[in-house]
């Protein structure tokens, strides 16, 4: 994509990023019912990513295209006590505006975002998605991931049933 420029987000693109993290909260929910977002998703997502931006183990991302947010990423490092790489850089959050899909912003952020969060420490990157996002499947499998766990969900009223 043209003119994309990758950089860490600040207190100014808040707004911008927070709504592109509710956009893919509300896509979770179209995948699965259990990611149906809360009614202040909007406050949720805005006050998630202040605390984010400039905390040494995380880094916040955004993608920006003339002037517009076109893609937010959100990661942390996370210590791993019982394995070796004992660090890794885990993608919480990740979306890209669909008009700028298909265009390298994807691979893009992703490459620099591995970058960043090795030079924090990671020994590894994951990220995590619902299951149930085949676009991220394929977005990831196609970028080198592979699966590594899964998180198997039961809502409480089906228990015993």
């Amino acid at each position: 994509m043209a003119e994309l420029v990758i950089r860490e987000a600040t207190d100014k693109d808040l707004k911008d990023a927070s709504e592109l993290i509710v956009r893919m909260k509300r896509l979770n929910g179209e995948f699965d019912p259990l990611f149906k977002v809360a009614d202040d998703v909007s406050e949720r997502a805005e006050k998630y990513l202040r605390g984010s931006i400039g905390e040494a183990d995380t880094l916040v991302l955004v993608a920006v295209s003339h002037g517009k947010v076109m893609g937010v990423l959100r990661a942390e490092i996370k210590e791993r006590i019982f394995y070796s790489p004992s660090k890794e850089g885990v993608i919480t959050d990740f979306y890209i505006l669909p008009e700028a899909r298909r265009k390298n912003a994807g691979k893009d952020i992703i490459a620099r975002a591995s970058d960043k969060l090795r030079a924090m420490g990671a020994e590894m990157i994951v990220a995590e998605f619902p299951a149930q996002n085949e676009i991220a499947v394929r977005f990831y499998t196609k970028s080198g991931f592979r699966a590594l766990v899964h998180t198997f969900a039961i809502e409480d009223r089906a228990l015993g049933q």
